[in-house]
């Protein structure tokens, strides 16, 4: 009585997947399409031609621009995980924090460099990217913890730690003025740190 059955279930999962390859390679092929054209230039023909696919399969496994996105960002960000912002807690000193945050951001900005050069440029403000600007806020205020800043000392200190930690920063100091990532994390610290050190001392 059983014979009947498995072979449906073996074709169920067969057929789950086949979908879920499909969907993986729309998925790749649009990642691919965002940093090399950018997400502007990206057609739903030109990410089911990668793909492999029909426009109507793209459709299928994603109804609308968002959804296809957000797939693609979560995908992306998975495969290229961001510093630990948090960790960074665990050191003390303001200064050796700061340097060390600078570090963790310029590496990613490096390794991150095709897609954000193209992404950032055509959809700073898409929802999707919400996440990544949240993630460099919340480092902003982590590395602005261990100074001991008021008023608006803090709020000038809080926006030259957030300048230094910008993608554009990083690529204009290393794209534009051909530094290394190590002369642009000496150039950002400097720039951080002088409205800091200016009236307030380092915990630590």
């Amino acid at each position: 009585m059983y014979h009947h059955f498995v072979p449906r279930a073996y074709t169920l999962k067969r057929r789950a997947e086949r979908q879920a390859a499909t969907r993986q390679r729309i998925v790749d092929a649009a990642i691919e399409l965002h940093q090399t054209v950018g997400p502007a230039a990206t057609t739903v023909s030109d990410v089911a031609e990668r793909a492999g696919v029909g426009r109507v399969t793209v459709y299928r496994h994603f109804p609308d621009e968002l959804a296809l996105a957000a797939a693609c960002s979560g995908c992306y960000f998975e495969r290229n995980p961001a510093p630990d912002v948090d960790g960074w807690r665990s050191i003390a000193d303001a200064y050796a924090r700061l340097a060390t945050g600078l570090r963790e951001a310029y590496a990613y900005h490096r390794a991150t460099e095709a897609m954000m050069t193209r992404v950032l440029a055509d959809a700073r403000d898409h929802p999707v990217m919400a996440p990544y600007h949240a993630l460099w806020q919340r480092a902003t205020d982590v590395l602005l913890e261990p100074w001991r800043l008021r008023g608006r000392r803090r709020a000038l200190s809080r926006a030259g730690i957030a300048l230094a930690l910008r993608f554009e920063t990083w690529r204009t100091l290393v794209r534009d003025e051909g530094l290394t990532d190590e002369q642009a994390v000496e150039v950002a610290l400097r720039l951080a740190c002088e409205r800091a050190r200016g009236g307030g001392s380092a915990a630590g």
